[in-house]
């Protein structure tokens, strides 16, 4: 699965950072995680189109995470969009989106569905399941958490040699679909090994560093937590409810998680190596996102050295 980091800024754009938004682009399906204004252009340029979105999760309701969703849901509509949409947001989500819908004149042929959530579990399919927990922010954030289920590993080698050639049946036999090859029926158990581990990626919102994160995140394959401030500016973060760099690498080094993404950075700074050289020498594994940087995400066994 793929993470598109599709806005990194903080509360103000830059000519090199939009609003906040990142997209999940699992099989059939992409998450938005914040959608602020300009989102869809984003999209436009990452190859993604707002038709293949599912689901909206909004952490908090500041203007520079949600102000994007007006515009993606009338550029939806004018696709000749059909199929539900689901938002997912704090308390107070309802009432900004019938406010949004009231802002020009538009009509659609798609229900939304608004989801006010507050912690624990908020979506389970048969694949995956997202849920979230509360930050400290000055308003009431949530952070996200995408769990991937463990899935029997699918032996390709083996379903080659039976004459399966790579392509649709192989998606089919790993979901317990029996497939027929010539006049032999393949049983998903004959190409499935041991279960493997599900990927697993945390987003932060905007918050204060906190333990319920820090659980949240609790071995992750990937997390990606806000850093608006350097470290030396640790007095600002904690008066405006964010993070400094070195604080955002000490919930991903107490979660024990593989990687670390600091996003929503403050337009002072201008060079991102000040952000990711002083998270670094707490937590190596640390990148600074870029806007449009796409990443490619896989499990990891707790034995495995990958």
């Amino acid at each position: 699965m793929e993470v598109t980091f599709l806005g990194t800024s903080s509360a103000v754009p830059s000519k090199m950072r939009n609003h906040t938004s990142i997209a999940l682009r699992i099989p059939g399906e992409v998450f938005l995680f914040d959608c602020g204004e300009g989102t869809q252009r984003q999209m436009a340029l990452a190859g993604i189109s707002p038709i293949k979105v599912t689901r909206i999760f909004i952490t908090h309701l500041h203007g520079d995470h949600i102000l994007g969703i007006p515009g993606m849901i009338q550029s939806m509509g004018f696709r000749g969009r059909e199929e539900p949409l689901e938002l997912y947001g704090p308390p107070g989500t309802l009432e900004v989106y019938e406010s949004m819908m009231k802002v020009g004149y538009f009509s659609l042929d798609f229900e939304i569905q608004v989801n006010e959530i507050t912690e624990g579990v908020v979506v389970e399919e048969d694949e995956y399941l997202v849920s979230c927990a509360r930050g400290s922010h000055s308003v009431t954030n949530l952070a996200y958490c995408f769990q991937e289920k463990k899935r029997p590993r699918f032996l390709r080698e083996k379903a080659i040699a039976l004459g399966l050639k790579p392509g649709p049946d192989f998606g089919r036999l790993h979901r317990g679909i029996p497939v027929r090859v010539g006049d032999r029926v393949i049983m998903p158990e004959e190409v499935l090994g041991e279960p493997r581990r599900g990927v697993k990626i945390c987003y932060s919102g905007d918050t204060r560093p906190c333990e319920s994160i820090v659980k949240l995140a609790r071995g992750a394959d990937l997390l990606i937590h806000e850093s608006t401030f350097e470290a030396g500016k640790k007095d600002k973060a904690a008066e405006s409810g964010h993070s400094t760099a070195a604080e955002a690498a000490r919930v991903a080094r107490d979660a024990e998680v593989r990687r670390l993404i600091l996003t929503h950075l403050s337009t002072r700074y201008r060079r991102s190596e000040v952000l990711e050289e002083a998270a670094r020498e707490i937590f190596p594994e640390t990148v600074v996102a870029e806007d449009l940087m796409t990443l490619e995400v896989n499990a990891v066994e707790p034995h495995d050295d990958g």
